[in-house]
């Protein structure tokens, strides 16, 4: 059984992930300037909203990229790109998601005789490979997304007038915790934090925040310790980082599209993911939580062909001298990465496996 070791928590310097949300006309895009500038450096903006960023040129210093593609991908590529640059605004995301609903849904019908839950086992991977893309980009994210609109009424001196209300932002469900600071414009540019892991602006009110706010995130983030190296797949050698895996799954799945896949063929993969875990307590439950890492599915039972193509190819698997099928051990370190990231994300202590 492998040994787990509980260590001191310590804080490190980060790089912060910040996601503003609002109706139009909240000012997502000037405050998101107005806070990189605050937090200083080099600043890139990835544009999907034909340039309206722009017209604020006079006032900010940064570089933009149109983004005239907005499928995933072509986010994806766009985030790489802004390697180097200190503070990266994407404006706004909620393309990306629209996009995936979209081709989801084409997918549902092409495929799947309409089933779009089967067609997210395809979707789920991509929206995945985003969220892995801004987790990783090595400097400040700072996100817009837009917010569905609703209008209702208000009474102020007998009369009754129409107010415009912001609902939940649009991108996919459960985004919100992939975000350090969650911030909620209204349309009077009023920003309330809904979620914030430094732990002094949980709840707080700002009228218009600025550049003020900006520096108070940037002197928070220095605090600490030098932030640990991520590993990393040189020259694409294994173990690859649950990011790196992810993409790599997605990829092969791609290639592999159309393709079926048996019962059998779905039992061994769970078999094999969970010998990663062989002797250890609550092993059934540990190889769940990595499927729905990687796949957003919580049994083998749920996954298409494809997915159990690319993930038997990736647990490449060998017969040991008995005859029984076994994982490679470079998959059983990455499947214990999975894991520990996981449970890093829904909030319990690293566990260095």
């Amino acid at each position: 059984m492998t040994e787990l070791t509980f260590i001191r928590a310590e804080k490190t310097q980060a790089k912060l992930r910040l996601a503003l949300f609002g109706p139009s006309g909240s000012g997502k895009t000037f405050t998101a300037l107005r806070l990189a500038k605050g937090m200083g450096g080099r600043v890139a903006l990835i544009d999907t909203e034909r340039g309206s960023a722009s017209k604020y040129a006079d006032r900010f210093q940064f570089d933009t990229l149109i983004l005239e593609e907005k499928d995933i991908e072509a986010y994806r590529k766009a985030i790489s790109a802004a390697l180097g640059y200190d503070v990266l605004i994407i404006d706004s995301l909620s393309h990306a998601w629209q996009e995936l609903l979209g081709e989801v849904d084409k997918l549902a019908k092409a495929k799947y005789r309409g089933n779009t839950w089967s067609a997210w086992n395809e979707g789920t991977p991509k929206q995945r490979a985003l969220i892995d893309a801004i987790l990783e980009f090595n400097g400040h994210i700072i996100a817009t997304m837009r917010s569905k609109t609703e209008w209702t009424t208000s009474e102020e001196g007998g009369k009754v007038k129409p107010i415009r209300v912001g609902l939940a932002p649009e991108q996919g469900k459960g985004i919100e915790y992939e975000f350090d600071l969650l911030m909620e414009l209204s349309p009077e540019h009023m920003a309330v934090v809904l979620k914030d892991r430094t732990g002094k602006f949980q709840d707080a009110t700002f009228d218009k925040p600025g550049e003020d706010l900006g520096a108070e995130l940037a002197a928070w983030l220095q605090e600490g310790g030098p932030a640990p190296e991520k590993p990393k797949a040189a020259n694409g050698h294994r173990p690859y980082p649950p990011a790196v895996l992810r993409t790599r799954l997605q990829e092969f799945a791609e290639k592999k599209a159309g393709e079926t896949a048996t019962d059998d063929q779905r039992g061994l993969l769970a078999g094999m993911m969970e010998l990663a875990f062989a002797g250890e307590p609550d092993a059934d439950r540990k190889r769940r939580t990595v499927l729905h890492a990687l796949w957003n599915v919580e049994s083998s039972k749920e996954l298409d062909g494809p997915a159990v193509a690319a993930s038997l190819k990736w647990l490449n698997l060998s017969k040991d001298s008995g005859g029984a099928s076994k994982p490679d051990p470079m998959a059983v370190r990455e499947i214990q990465a999975v894991l520990r990231e996981a449970l890093i994300e829904a909030g319990q202590e690293e566990l260095p496996i």
